[in-house]
Parts: C-alpha cells; sequence; structure tokens
C-alpha cells in the first residue's frame, strides 16, 4: 500500500527546462512546489567539473548523462502490422535523465519558429491549395500566434543569455541577422559567438550563391551575463565538449546554470529525486487529478496528493503517463479516432563532410554547440516557393562544427578502409583540414505516425513501455533531398579537395542505429479543439483542468528548427496563464 503524504499546491513530474521555469514562476506566487526527478541530482559543480567532463569515452560513448535503457525505454516499429522491438542503445536520439534532463547535455541551438511554423495547414492551404498537403498529413495549426508568443520567446532567451543577431527587430530588417525570422522586441541579449573558421568559409560561399547568412543564435554565452533571476553565467572559450556533456565553464544555459541557484534556496521549493512517478491519480469523476504516486529511492510506493500537477518530462515520458493514467482517448490510426499519442515526429537531417587541402587550417577541435557556426534559412518553413517542389516543410542549412572530439567526430573521406594503416593515414591527414555542412530539417506528421503501449514489453517496475510506430514518407525524401542539393552547392564554391554526403534515400528505413537529434516531438497536441488536440492553447488538458502538459509532445507536427526555443516561450506562456488566469478561478481555461 502506498505511503500517503501531506498535499502540496503543486507537484512536477521530471525537473528539465520546462519543471525548473515552471517552478520558478509558481513559486513567486507563494505555492508550495514539490518537484519529482527520476534520476540523480546533479549541479555545474562537482558533476562537470574539468578535466573529468571532457570524457568521451565516459559521456559521448557510453552516455553517463542519459535515460538507463536496460530500466526503461521504448519500442520502435515501422508500420502497424509490425512488432515493435526495444531501443536497447542510445544512437537515433539521447533520452536524458536526472536534474536539468536533456538540458544539461543539449548543444543550446536556440530558434522561435517561423509565424507560419505556427499556422501551418492554414498558411499552405491558403498559399498553394487545400489539394497541396497529402491525404494522410495529420498537420495542424497551432492554437496561439506569434504574435502571442513573441514575449514569451524573450523571456526564454534573455534566461538564457541568447547570443546572436537580430534580422527583424519590430519589423525593420536588420543587415547580418536572419531576414526570414519573425518580428522581435529587443535583440539578443549578448552578441554572436565569433565564427569557427569553418563557418566563415561556409559564410562566404553562400554570399556568392546570393544567400543571407547569419550567425546561429546560441545559448552559449558569448561574453559575462546575468540573466533576470541574478544567475551569472560566463563566456563560452569553444571548448567542443557541448553535445552529451556538462559545461564546467558555466557558458551553456541549462536549468543548473540559469534557474537552479535561485530556485533551490526558495523555502517553498522541494526536489525529490530518483522519484519515478508511475502514475497521475483521479477523483471519481476522472477530471481532476488529486495528485501523483512515484516509487522512491528505497523501491517505497508514495502518494503526493496535490491540487495541481504538471507534466515537465521528456515528451516521450509525458505522453506514456498519460496512458499509462488512463488519462483522454488513445488514439487510433485504423479509425483516426482519439489523441494520445497522436502525431508524432522526428526531424530529417543530411549531412556533409568538407574535406580541404593542408594549407586550409580548419582546427576543428575548436567548436560550440551552438555558437560560431553560420546558416542559411532561405529553404526552411515556407521562406522559399514550395508550389513547384511537391513538399510541405523545409530545413536551414548549417556551416561550421560543434566540435572535433576523436572518436565521434572525426571525418575520413569516401572510400576510407573502415580500420587499418590507411584509415590511420587518412585520418591523420583529414582532422585538421576538415568542417561539416548539414541541412536540418522539419517532418510533418501523419495518420500512420504514432505513439501507443506496448502489449509485450514492459520496464522495471512491471509497467508497459511506450511503443513508437514510425518511419520516413516521401515528402521528406524530397524535402532533404532538395534541400541538400541546395547545401552541396553552397560547397561546391567552398573550394573543397573532397566531400562526402549522408542523405536519406527513398526506400530507407528509419534507423535507430543512427544518431540525428534527440528533438522528438508530438503526442500529446495542442490545439483548438478536444476532439483534435490533448491540450488546450494554455497546455492544460481538455480532461482535466487542473493538469498542464508541457514541452515537444504539444508540437502539431515539427519544425525544421531546433524546438528547445518553442519548448522554453511555451512553458513561460503556460505559466502565465496558471498566474493570471487559473489560480484565480480554477477551471478549464478555454470554454468549448
Amino acid at each position: 500500500m502506498a505511503t500517503k503524504l501531506k498535499s502540496v499546491d503543486v507537484v512536477l513530474v521530471g525537473f528539465g527546462w520546462t519543471g525548473a521555469i515552471m517552478g520558478k514562476e509558481l513559486c513567486e506566487t507563494g505555492l508550495k512546489v514539490v518537484a519529482l526527478e527520476r534520476g540523480v541530482s546533479r549541479d555545474t559543480y562537482p558533476d562537470f567539473a574539468y578535466p573529468k567532463i571532457a570524457d568521451e569515452l565516459t559521456y559521448g560513448i557510453r552516455g553517463k548523462l542519459f535515460q538507463d535503457l536496460s530500466r526503461d525505454t521504448l519500442t520502435v516499429r515501422y508500420t502497424l502490422k509490425d512488432t515493435a522491438v526495444p531501443y536497447r542503445e542510445h544512437n537515433a536520439f539521447l533520452l536524458g535523465e536526472g536534474v536539468g534532463g536533456a538540458g544539461v547535455h543539449w548543444n543550446g541551438q536556440t530558434y522561435r519558429p517561423s509565424p507560419e511554423d505556427l499556422q501551418l495547414r492554414s498558411h499552405m492551404s491558403a498559399r498553394y491549395g487545400q489539394g497541396f498537403i497529402p491525404a494522410d498529413m495529420t498537420i495542424q495549426d497551432y492554437p496561439v500566434s506569434y504574435d502571442e508568443l513573441e514575449p514569451y520567446f524573450d523571456r526564454f532567451e534573455y534566461l538564457c543569455g541568447t547570443s546572436g543577431r537580430a534580422g527583424n527587430l519590430n519589423g525593420q530588417k536588420i543587415e547580418g541577422g536572419n531576414p526570414f525570422e519573425g518580428w522581435r522586441s529587443r535583440d539578443y541579449p549578448t552578441p554572436p559567438v565569433v565564427d569557427v573558421y569553418g563557418a566563415t568559409l561556409f559564410a562566404n560561399a553562400a554570399k556568392q550563391l546570393g544567400y543571407h547568412p547569419f550567425p546561429q543564435p546560441a545559448s552559449n554565452a558569448s561574453r559575462p551575463y546575468t540573466n533576470p533571476y541574478g544567475v551569472r553565467l560566463g563566456p563560452c572559450n569553444l571548448c567542443g565538449f557541448c553535445e552529451r556533456f556538462g559545461c564546467f565553464l558555466y557558458s551553456k544555459a541549462t536549468p543548473q546554470t540559469t534557474i537552479l541557484p535561485v530556485l533551490l534556496k526558495l523555502p517553498n521549493f522541494e526536489l525529490r529525486t530518483r522519484s519515478l512517478v508511475t502514475r497521475i491519480n483521479l477523483d471519481g469523476s476522472g477530471k481532476r487529478a488529486t495528485g501523483v504516486t512515484y516509487i522512491d529511492e528505497q523501491g517505497r510506493e508514495i502518494e503526493q496528493p496535490a491540487d495541481l500537477v504538471i507534466l515537465s518530462a521528456y515528451q516521450f515520458h509525458n505522453v506514456r503517463l498519460l496512458l499509462l493514467s488512463g488519462i483522454g482517448t488513445p488514439y487510433d490510426p485504423v479509425s483516426e479516432s482519439g489523441v494520445v499519442g497522436k502525431n508524432y515526429a522526428y526531424q530529417m537531417m543530411s549531412s556533409t563532410s568538407v574535406f580541404f587541402d593542408k594549407d586550409v587550417a580548419i582546427n576543428p577541435f575548436i567548436g560550440a554547440g551552438a555558437g560560431g557556426s553560420q546558416i542559411v534559412d532561405e529553404f526552411n518553413s515556407d521562406h522559399f516557393d514550395h508550389a513547384k517542389q511537391g513538399f510541405v516543410g523545409g530545413a536551414y542549412i548549417i556551416g561550421g562544427q560543434t566540435g572535433g572530439r576523436p572518436i565521434q567526430q572525426l571525418s575520413v573521406p569516401a572510400g576510407t578502409p573502415a580500420w587499418g594503416a590507411e584509415w590511420k593515414r587518412a585520418a591523420k591527414d583529414s582532422y585538421l583540414h576538415t568542417t561539416s555542412v548539414v541541412t536540418h530539417g522539419s517532418v510533418m506528421s501523419y495518420r500512420d505516425r504514432y505513439l501507443s503501449l506496448d502489449p509485450t514489453y514492459k520496464d522495471s517496475v512491471g509497467q508497459p513501455l511506450l511503443r513508437m510506430t514510425f518511419d520516413w514518407h516521401d515528402n521528406e525524401y524530397r524535402m532533404s533531398k532538395f534541400v541538400t542539393d541546395r547545401a552541396l552547392e553552397i560547397v561546391k564554391t567552398m573550394g573543397p579537395k573532397s566531400h562526402s554526403t549522408l542523405l536519406r534515400q527513398p526506400g530507407d528505413h528509419f534507423d535507430v542505429r543512427q544518431y540525428q537529434t534527440t528533438h522528438t516531438t508530438g503526442g500529446a497536441i495542442m490545439g483548438s479543439r478536444p476532439d483534435n488536440s490533448v491540450v488546450n492553447r494554455y497546455l492544460q488538458s481538455w480532461d482535466v483542468h487542473n493538469l498542464f502538459v508541457l514541452g515537444a509532445s504539444a508540437f502539431p507536427q515539427n519544425i525544421g528548427y531546433n524546438p528547445t526555443g518553442l519548448v522554453g516561450g511555451l512553458a513561460y506562456w503556460a505559466a502565465n496563464a496558471i498566474r493570471t488566469q487559473y489560480l484565480k478561478n480554477p477551471g478549464p481555461l478555454v470554454q468549448v
């Protein structure tokens, strides 16, 4: 029998970016907030101290910051007819665990969506006609506009000390920024991180072709910065250990470097680690959450009552917990009924290694997770005419490198043997003279791509694993081929000795062995009605009014940009709605 604790005002399930933001915002109102995190406690010091954090084998290969897949994972299949099998190694995406979640090991790319990304279905239909969208594509408009979210994008960027250069200040286009971005009320809080040499070569070539390259917006601070919470970040030194690693310099924005130094000191906040939430508890009506049940570090079952439940875990975990708790109707792709698990999406990328002669010193070990790179955005979102291309969506093109770690980031020319003396010779000759050009693309949502509970496999505490049904569609093959061809035009203009490109071809299945991004989205999508979404415009459950579900699980489809800027903006948007509306009059914030 579960041990029942004293009720609190708010319980947070998961303690990464969205949990930390919501914890700080709700604690400011005087509410008693308890955060439950399934993983361990971590902080910049001592956990990410140099030199132990600069250990590629421990963190990059063995994934010390990631979820233990032997205890809990998900299963994967391509179609409804296939039997799903467990995801056993961190390759395709990297599931974070512990305080800070994936916000610890991310790279720091901090984009806002384009305005049309948030109204995608209506925008594409109006410009190209209803028939342009394939019949099996289930994309939806967000129930909130760019203009409404702009102040909250701004809040997240100023929380993170994001480095960049504005391209559209209150409608005025600014030279050197992104000419395609939506308006912003003020410039980035810090200027761009200095370019690595590979990014400079890329930008010069892109300009020759008539494009408008700009510095990638990076939550890698370019200079010392104090955020609105009074937390200070240090400048990035381009050490090359961002993705898969914690930041020892307090330079990369994470919950640890932007929020926790203040939040953890508040008397009305409590963090409990090694607390695995197994279900959200409901009252007899099934319309109100009474709290959550979790398993603590000693294996005891604990019930934590709460007036308000915030799901702030990773996207997969949010969806799974809704399904395990019986909240909402599970999505059925055959009847197209139900909403929980609907519209799962990922991203599609291509990558080109660019090899120069020995007189071009790239020095790839100099790199940051996001800063130091240059972007071409002409072929992202609907920044170009799709009419002749026959696909929805797009990708940005990025030049530069995030580092040159010798195990995972060492490229050799095509045709080089995978081992032996010839490989060693190629590695020695290429290492200091190689950079990359990557396309980072959107993936649309489809009727047959969704999340559900697996009927066979269970986790270490006996609960069904989440099952992913996903594979690529023709739309994404066409999108990636089109943008990659544009990227290769830039590569050719850079004048390298050779290059080698990885591009997914029609017929290639989604491969769990190949890393692309950890940008998995959907399954608890936001929308305008209960029959097409799990949460409303404020990320409030349609079915249980005192439950809010944050994060990328709310995305109706995946944009071409990295999702964290949108995730952060939506978290502040939801927090504001709770503070200014819900707490005054608890109940549904959107009437049906």
